[in-house]
């Protein structure tokens, strides 16, 4: 099979990677534990690279990474879940491995991926949020990223949307990702249950009996099911959503959002409510379009998928580069 390529989501606690063909399929998986120093992270990448290009003529390898990249993103400057620092990670590893590799922002990753195969399709301004441990985005205009002068735009789940509110391990307070993200669904589910009783609420019962048991996705589930407390969380998250979403229309007016990652698989939660709050809240309301606001197609995938689909179009600019420029 011709134009394969790998992609691998690299995560503060697992490594994803998918061989993917060019439309978007991913036809053989692996997936690891994330080790804790650069050199056993390095092994490991190239461990899985070189099983799946033993069954699969991939010509290219993409990364999506969750930290801040060199504009041009030959290097990765911080990565807050991995070990890397001022680290050239995509030549180093191209060296090891015997095929180009390229690095990207996960969220950029996984925009690209939802307007080439999934829901952002069609969009001409488009922003994908991926809400999971936190928020991430990736701002697509005309079909390309958008990376500010620097690099790192756009840093959305730190706008302060609650002056003086909870801690951010960014160091502010009241960042839209502390209330709009797995990781705040436990602290809202941990403060609801501070306040009061819940009687016959089972997500209660169990975090009583094991504290330990709360995850966001515990939450979810809980929701799901018509639990009280759940319920309640989901009702501040899907608010805190509409409030980020109001701002972000008045900044970018997008013509698109679309809500990735865990918790935006799980948008069927709570995406009515914050479209609602986000129509209330967003300037000149009733006298603008407004964005389509959808969740995702890709689910989880999209950061593998987007990144398999970055390496392929390097792969292009490369040769189209020697095609320009051939060597002597």
């Amino acid at each position: 099979m011709a134009d394969l390529s790998i992609g691998i989501d690299i995560g503060g606690t697992s490594v994803r990677a998918a061989v993917v063909d060019e439309h978007g399929a991913m036809l053989d998986t692996l997936r690891a534990a994330t080790p804790p120093t650069a050199n056993a992270l390095e092994h490991c990448l190239d461990r899985l690279v070189g099983e799946l290009v033993s069954r699969w003529a991939a010509t290219a390898v993409g990364l999506a990474i969750a930290g801040f990249l060199t504009p041009d993103r030959s290097v990765i400057r911080f990565a807050p879940h991995l070990p890397w620092r001022e680290a050239p990670v995509a030549a180093e590893m191209t060296a090891r491995v015997g095929i180009p590799v390229f690095a990207e922002h996960d969220a950029n990753a996984a925009a690209v991926a939802e307007w080439r195969f999934g829901a952002a399709a069609r969009g001409r301004n488009s922003l994908v949020l991926a809400i999971g441990t936190g928020i991430g985005a990736g701002l697509l205009l005309g079909g390309e990223i958008y990376r500010g002068s620097f690099g790192v735009a756009p840093e959305l789940g730190h706008l302060t949307i609650v002056p003086d509110g909870r801690q951010c391990s960014c160091g502010k307070q009241g960042c839209w990702e502390r209330y709009c993200s797995g990781t705040a669904l436990v602290d809202t589910v941990v403060e609801l249950l501070a306040d009061g009783d819940w009687g016959r609420s089972q997500l209660a019962a169990d975090v009583a009996a094991d504290p330990g048991s709360l995850t966001g996705r515990r939450v979810a589930r809980a929701a799901a099911d018509g639990d009280a407390v759940a319920v309640a969380a989901f009702a501040q998250f899907s608010a805190s959503l509409g409030q980020g979403l109001a701002m972000i229309a008045d900044i970018f007016d997008p013509d698109l959002i679309v809500l990735a990652g865990g918790v935006g698989a799980a948008s069927g939660l709570f995406l009515d409510e914050a479209r609602e709050h986000y129509a209330r809240l967003v300037t000149g309301a009733g006298h603008r379009q407004l964005a389509r606001i959808r969740g995702t197609q890709l689910g989880e995938a999209a950061g593998v998928i987007g990144a398999a689909e970055i390496a392929r179009r390097g792969v292009g600019a490369l040769a189209a580069e020697r095609e320009v420029n051939p060597l002597p």
